[in-house]
């Protein structure tokens, strides 16, 4: 497993950030048009507005964490959810996405 890769500055539109072989945190916010991946989990703590791909290389253990979810994608493993397809009570809150069993998961965080 590689370090952590830490992203310190915005994700902008037309960004792609991946974190191979490890995690990836995000201390800022990621824009729309703007792609982060990680082979591990993904850690961000600001907005979410673009697309989220953990578990790129297969990893079902790997988490999406944000602090305002409004993405057009979330994805772990390659199974993944559209932005119509997230339900609107976890719409602009701090969630977690995990994999049960074959489906995504979605909770939001109290913390």
């Amino acid at each position: 497993m590689a370090p952590t890769k830490v992203i310190r500055t915005p994700v902008r539109s037309g960004q792609q950030i991946y974190a191979k072989d490890g995690d990836l945190v995000i201390l800022s916010h990621v824009s729309a048009g703007a792609e982060v991946i990680a082979d591990g989990s993904i850690h961000i703590y600001g907005t979410l507005r673009g697309r989220a791909i953990a578990g790129a290389s297969g990893q079902r253990e790997a988490r999406i964490i944000c602090h305002d979810l409004q993405a057009e994608l979330i994805s772990i493993a390659g199974r993944y959810w559209l932005s119509d397809q997230i339900e609107s009570q976890f719409w602009q809150q701090r969630v977690m996405l995990s994999m049960t069993d074959e489906s995504l998961y979605l909770e939001t965080l109290t913390i």
